[in-house]
């Protein structure tokens, strides 16, 4: 809701009260004020322009030369773009040294020869937006009445010298949809009379009730419905006060009867239409629900099919309006429009929203439907727009209403106790002090002992139990009075447990090393479900599921970060990596809900490395996933209790795979995905693993120990191992490593050979051992017994033999 400062002023006085400050306080009792916006800010040098004369400028077809009187001794001369301008406009000036929204400075030049003191402005240049603009003035400049002003400030006239407020309501707070709502609001923050607006109305002998008569099938949907009558009305722009009220609250004007019904839906909250009564086709109206495939076209010139969900306004035969969301193409005011019948009804909210859902259609009007209007607004609305009619379109205003009416509203009535209310709140406030607030509020209140029952207006339709009094003393009371207390009793502050900071850490780990995130499914597939599973067993259906795609529970999330893969292979994006943490359902028989296990997988695919710059460019491999791996095991302290076992798994690379075993068991796999699953989705070598997270977690690592910096030298000797094709580096790393204690401190894996000048069935595998001693340096002697019974140890356990 946007609120202007100035207008509001009409409803309450604002005195020593400036717009920052009444937005500080409107949001210390309850509603957010979400910014104030300055209308001119910025803004200098911009006054009412008459133009004298117009003619063509001789050397540019798209411009105009202008004579204008902008108040100052001798009247400046200003070359205009705008199609619109000609003589006799009074128009907004932008002179020479004027500052426009952006810095823009405007200076004195020359335009195609021909000097330009000043710029004749449009309404957008001005600051406003395109869209509130009425549409004669959208492509081109704006002119002002005629009885204007010359020289004196345009801002001023056209409302820019304005503040505007914008509150962001939550949805119990519709009364506030609405000056009045907001000036009865702000009455009771500063301790102020609310002003009401004038009616003043001079009917004429005949009656609104000749004219037409009402007729309500739909009583549920529409309680009341209220025709006036307005004659002889004369269409044209509504007063220029009145357009830019309108275009600050962000309502483009249109003409002098649709902006007062828009006018009176800001100022009453309460929406209203006007017909053109010529062209109803009848004298009566008929509010009834639709019927099954009726058509109707709405204002925007679209057809509507309409169902009886739906409630709408017809003239006894066809609709003329779609209630409380739009009217109808067949009976909009026109300017030929002389005779117009004003609706101000009373419609379900329930109603409103379905239509307003099932057409698209979300209007200001059905907005403030949907959240509840004030039913006894409704007739005082009606009389204020019947009013301005009369009085801005010259219209004649018949005497009384047509009416249907079954409305039967009660004010809530809710009781409380003094001793509550300073309970709950933790105050100590006296009966006076609370009866103040609701007098404020302009409740009625009556007291009885301890006990205070307050009469609400229906304009506060939130207002129905206790707790919404409590509600009202406390904000109004000030948030920032409320005695503030530190809990009593014992607590234990919230923390995350050892589970959940492991489970923290892997994730920063896996996106440190240039994974991304996903988060897919729980549900598959009967073909997949059973695919990458680390524990096989029967798969878990849904008795009532989406679609065959989505109706077993997942038994690993491999086949998920797959398709994730694929997804983004087919758009180009074909190198990428990504994990998710997710559970996996295990079967606990047919009565049992299912076993949940959390499991954490990720698939690579496409190249690692990428400088195109240095030449170099790395693919996936088996050992890069395989390196992730060990990194996150080293992160969590369990390096040293990870073994990696060859295997062959199903949908896996039958050479390219391996388990994962932790303390001996196994909690998952790392390894290609088979060449054939690859092919079927259509992707590059993609590397892969899953594993047990909760193993993992739930794994205890060993106490953290510190070792002292080397001080002496290490010795480094190379050795090149010929073995059988089938024995793997695993088994002869752990000889070494076992064999060199405790001298030996690493040993790793540099070179694998494999060709004609190795015999066949053999291999030759090359270790790069390093011994040191934390106290002392090494001699060459000790290191050479050392690395001797190494080499014996591997000849005898695994016929490794030197490579010669």
């Amino acid at each position: 809701m946007f609120v202007s400062y100035k207008w509001l002023q009409d409803y309450i006085d604002l005195s020593g009260v400036t717009a920052a400050e009444l937005a500080e306080k409107i949001t210390k009792s309850g509603i957010e004020v979400e910014g104030v916006e300055i209308l001119n800010e910025g803004i200098k040098g911009v006054v009412v322009g008459h133009v004298l004369e117009r003619e063509q400028h001789p050397n540019a077809d798209k411009l105009s030369k202008c004579l204008v009187d902008v108040g100052e001794e001798q009247p400046v001369q200003i070359i205009c773009g705008a199609p619109n301008v000609a003589q006799g406009q009074k128009v907004a000036v932008a002179k020479a040294g004027a500052v426009l929204p952006g810095n823009f400075k405007i200076k004195r030049a020359k335009l195609r020869g021909e000097e330009s003191n000043g710029m004749i402005c449009s309404l957008t240049e001005l600051g406003m937006e395109g869209k509130v603009v009425p549409k004669e003035y959208s492509e081109g400049i704006f002119v002002f009445p005629a009885d204007a002003e010359v020289g004196v400030d345009a801002l001023g006239l056209l409302n820019r010298d304005d503040e505007v407020l914008e509150l962001g309501l939550t949805p119990n707070r519709a009364d506030c949809l609405s000056m009045l709502g907001v000036a009865y609001e702000v009455a009771a923050i500063l301790g102020r009379e609310v002003k009401l607006p004038e009616i003043s109305l001079e009917p004429v002998a005949e009656k609104a009730s000749d004219y037409v008569k009402i007729t309500v099938e739909a009583k549920k949907d529409n309680p009341l419905y209220v025709a006036k009558m307005i004659k002889n009305v004369k269409i044209g722009p509504a007063p220029l006060w009145m357009q830019t009220r309108l275009m600050s609250a962000g309502i483009r004007p249109h003409n002098n009867v649709v902006d007062i019904t828009n006018y009176i839906l800001l100022e009453y909250g309460q929406p209203l239409h006007a017909f053109d009564y010529d062209r109803l086709g009848s004298k009566e109206i008929l509010v009834r629900r639709a019927a099954d495939g009726e058509k109707f076209v709405t204002l925007d010139d679209v057809e509507r099919t309409l169902t009886p969900d739906h409630l709408v306004i017809t003239n006894g035969t066809e609709p003329v309006a779609l209630a409380g969301v739009m009217g109808g193409a067949n009976s909009e005011v026109t300017s030929d429009t002389t005779t117009v019948l004003l609706e101000s009804a009373y419609f379900s909210g329930a109603a409103v929203r379905k239509a307003s859902k099932d057409h698209g259609l979300r209007s200001e009007a059905s907005a403030r439907f949907e959240k509840g209007v004030d039913p006894n607004r409704v007739r005082a609305a009606g009389e204020r727009a019947a009013y301005l009619m009369a009085k801005y379109a010259g219209g004649e205003v018949l005497e009384g209403a047509a009416e249907a009416d079954t409305l039967t509203v009660e004010p809530a009535v809710v009781s409380i106790t003094l001793e509550k209310i300073n309970r709950v709140l933790g105050t100590e406030l006296v009966m006076k002090d609370v009866k103040e607030i609701f007098d404020r509020l302009q409740f009625a209140v009556s007291i009885e002992e301890d006990t205070i029952t307050v009469t609400a207006p229906t304009r506060r339709g939130d207002i129905k139990i206790e707790e919404d009094l409590l509600e009202e003393v406390a904000r109004l009371y000030g948030y920032d009075n409320i005695p503030k207390t530190l809990p009593i009793g014992s607590s234990t502050p919230g923390r995350l447990s050892d589970y959940q900071k492991k489970r923290r850490e892997v994730r920063q780990y896996l996106e440190g090393a240039g994974l991304y995130q996903a988060v897919t499914y729980s549900l598959t597939s009967e073909e997949k479900a059973t695919q990458f599973a680390l524990e096989k067993g029967d798969t878990i259906r849904l008795a009532m599921p989406m679609s065959e795609e989505r109706s077993i529970l997942r038994l690993s999330i491999m086949p998920q970060l797959l398709e994730v893969l694929k997804y983004n292979s087919a758009r180009q994006n074909d190198s990428l990596a990504v994990y998710e943490t997710g559970a996996v359902f295990l079967s606990n028989g047919d009565e049992s809900l299912p076993v949940e296990r959390e499991h954490l997988a990720a698939a690579v695919t496409g190249l690692w490395h990428s400088h195109s710059w240095q030449g170099e460019k790395k693919a996936v491999d088996f050992f890069v996933v395989k390196g992730i791996v060990e990194g996150m095991f080293a992160k969590l302290g369990l390096m040293d209790r990870v073994d990696y076992v060859q295997a062959q798994l199903d949908g896996m690379h039958p050479g390219r795979t391996a388990e994962i075993r932790l303390n001996g068991e196994k909690i998952g796999f790392v390894g290609q995905v088979h060449p054939s699953i690859q092919k079927e989705l259509d992707l590059k070598d993609t590397y892969v693993f899953e594993l047990s997270l909760k193993a993992v977690l739930e794994a205890e690592a060993p106490v953290l120990q510190y070792e002292t910096i080397p001080r002496f030298p290490s010795i480094t000797r190379d050795i090149a191992l010929v073995v059988n094709r089938e024995t793997v580096s695993g088994t002869l790393w752990e000889i070494i490593v076992n064999e060199g204690a405790p001298l030996l401190k690493e040993a790793e894996v540099f070179d694998l050979y494999e060709g004609d000048k190795i015999e066949a069935g053999k291999k030759s595998i090359a270790f790069s051992l390093k011994y040191a001693d934390p106290v002392r340096t090494l001699t060459d002697d000790e290191v050479t017994k050392v690395h001797g019974r190494v080499l014996n140890a591997l000849q005898e356990k695994t016929g490794a033999v030197l490579r010669g």
